[in-house]
């Protein structure tokens, strides 16, 4: 019972992952994956940093709870607070449009989302009961 439980819950993890990548797809104005085939550093980072975000969202969701349920429940919360993260930054730097930045290349704003992405998602986790 305890490998089903396991399998399970990787399952569900792994697909939860997929699912907020590719919502944060969905907020660009260009093709995430095909800027990093063009070599595209800047998206690279912000990919990372979402990535790195949503896992440790996960990683502490699944650890603090021993349902299912309660560990998507805690993820989609923390998961709404990464894309207000975005939604903030692109408000607070009205010239500066996050999405237009990357896709030209931008890597100091591809490094800065990183960092939002991963530190929100740091701070959020450790509210995650």
């Amino acid at each position: 019972m305890v490998a089903v439980n396991l399998l399970v819950s990787i399952v569900v993890i792994v697909a939860l992952q997929w699912i907020g990548m590719l919502v944060f797809s969905w907020m660009t104005r260009f093709n995430d994956l095909e800027e990093l085939r063009r070599g595209n550093v800047a998206v690279g980072l912000a990919l990372s940093g979402k990535f790195l975000g949503t896992a440790l969202l996960l990683g502490v969701a699944a650890y603090t709870n021993s349902s299912i349920w309660h560990l998507a429940l805690w993820f989609a919360v923390g998961y709404a607070c990464l894309l207000l993260a975005y939604w903030v930054l692109e408000w607070v730097t009205p010239k500066l449009t996050l999405s237009v930045e990357l896709q030209k290349g931008n890597v100091a704003v591809g490094l800065l989302l990183a960092a939002v992405y991963v530190g929100t998602a740091f701070a959020i986790s450790s509210l995650i009961i």
